[in-house]
């Protein structure tokens, strides 16, 4: 709208006011007379100022209206992104916390793998021992299976030539007896214990030396109740008890109250189930033992 339409309203507007005002009390007719000749008294230059002045307040005023508005746009604005980045902050917390946790989680779960990784590589190494000792048995195994049948290939020899002395022995040595690798000799003649002994000493044998029970009981199928010499003495210390070759018996067979040393009784003859002691000078049958295996 142009500034001439704007003061002609104006002017319209106060030539309505002077119709209104006639119409009146006459008191308040004065009064509004007053205001219509102060106001009809204007010069133009003043109803311009006055135009300028209420176009400059109403600019005013919407300015400031304005500046209200965009300020408080500004505000709600400000508020807003305030929340949001106080937001948007919380969830980058959030976030960060849950990496660190997934992060965490991660590298616990790394080390497992590592922890596992390494029992697995300590399995792996001891199945690769295992595996080897395995095969290291497996050669021991063949070796002496090996070796086994070598020996039992010997042994056939031995048991070859074994059989074979045994027959040279009892082509030449008559009355000699087999039993459990050694040979007998028992006489049927009578001699002193000194004088027997020499007898065996002079085949490359000797006294009979009873080892154990099955001997014994070997000797005493043999002797049929005679009594016999054996190769125990107490000659080189009176009550102390030796075999030929210097032992001193395991087994013992002796007769209730045997030995008893009476009148010279040094030697020990063996009767039947028991042994006891007499004078080495009196002559008895005796037994001869040679060990095949000495």
């Amino acid at each position: 709208m142009s500034m001439d339409n704007y003061g002609n309203m104006n002017m319209n507007k106060e030539i309505k006011e002077e119709h209104i005002y006639a119409n009146e009390e006459p008191n308040s007719h004065n009064i509004r007379t007053g205001r219509q000749i102060s106001t009809t008294h204007q010069t133009p230059g003043s109803s311009g100022d006055s135009v300028r002045i209420r176009n400059y307040r109403a600019a005013t005023v919407c300015s400031v209206l304005l500046c209200v508005v965009l300020l408080t746009a500004l505000i709600v604005l400000g508020v807003h992104i305030i929340t949001k980045s106080t937001n948007y902050t919380q969830e980058t917390q959030q976030l960060q916390t849950k990496i660190i946790n997934l992060t965490e989680e991660k590298t616990q779960q790394l080390s497992k793998i590592i922890s596992l990784t390494q029992e697995k590589t300590q399995q792996l190494f001891k199945i690769i021992n295992l595996t080897e000792e395995k095969r290291q048995l497996q050669s021991d195994y063949t070796n002496l299976i090996n070796e086994r049948e070598v020996l039992l290939s010997k042994n056939n020899v031995l048991i070859k030539e074994r059989n074979a002395c045994r027959q040279d022995f009892f082509k030449e040595n008559n009355g000699w007896i087999y039993n459990h690798s050694s040979f007998y000799y028992i006489s049927s003649e009578k001699k002193s214990w000194n004088e027997s002994r020499s007898y065996c000493t002079e085949r490359g044998a000797d006294l009979i030396i009873i080892n154990n029970k099955e001997e014994q009981d070997f000797v005493q199928k043999n002797i049929r109740g005679s009594l016999v010499w054996i190769g125990l003495t107490d000659i080189d210390e009176e009550g102390t008890w030796k075999w030929v070759d210097g032992s001193t018996p395991t087994f013992r067979f002796w007769l209730t109250n045997e030995p008893n040393g009476q009148r010279g009784e040094n030697c020990a003859v063996v009767h039947s189930t028991i042994w006891a002691d007499y004078r080495c000078s009196i002559a008895y049958p005796w037994i001869c033992e040679k060990n095949i295996l000495m």
